[in-house]
């Protein structure tokens, strides 16, 4: 190694950095792909590519423990690529169970709170409430989850097919948590032509 590549420092991207380039990347490939003529060898060139890069991460993978495969894993950038090249040593399952756990403490934050309930038929389940407080910033109406929960779930586990939501039995028990008291006092005959709640 010459002394110019010795002192060059290396090169280290943060996860902001990480996701910017995922997504001038994405960008850069739609363009190619509706581009005509001559950019067909390009977009060959960059699957050709990808497909070495991820060879070499299953090599490195191969030669790991149990233990630096699944810190690996953990790691954001790292797992996206394993699951990109489909050699994630987790289920997607459990991937998307640990995108909903990472985002758990973000809604709760909201006022919200979203828990895993599994699977059925490549169709994640989560339980999903915007909760009654409004968290740090009340803007008026609750929060919708939903969306961003979906994303976080099909990003981390791109083999399941949607996210559905599961209703909770024990929120359904207290939905009717105020009636109003004329509904109460109101008779099927009253003479304001309004019929019983019944």
């Amino acid at each position: 190694m010459s002394d110019v590549e010795q002192d060059r420092p290396a090169v280290r991207l943060g996860d902001p950095d990480v996701e910017e380039r995922l997504a001038r990347i994405d960008a850069l490939l739609a363009g190619l792909e509706s581009a005509p003529g001559p950019a067909a060898p390009a977009l060959e060139a960059v699957t050709l590519l990808t497909e070495v890069y991820g060879e070499a991460l299953a090599r490195v993978l191969e030669q790991a423990d149990a233990e630096l495969a699944g810190r690996l894993a953990e790691d954001e950038l790292l797992g996206h690529l394993m699951v990109l090249h489909a050699i994630h040593p987790e289920s997607a399952e459990r991937r998307a169970e640990r995108a909903v756990e990472r985002l758990r403490p973000a809604v709760r934050e909201q006022g919200g709170d979203v828990e895993w309930a599994g699977v059925a038929d490549a169709v994640a389940r989560v339980r999903l409430s915007a909760g009654g407080g409004c968290g740090s910033g009340c803007g008026g109406g609750k929060p919708d989850f939903g969306e961003a929960v979906r994303a976080a779930v099909l990003a981390a586990a791109p083999e399941l097919r949607d996210v559905e939501p599961v209703e909770d039995p024990a929120g359904q028990r207290s939905a009717p948590a105020f009636v109003p008291l004329d509904s109460l006092t109101r008779r099927p005959g009253n003479a304001s032509g309004a019929q019983g709640a019944g």
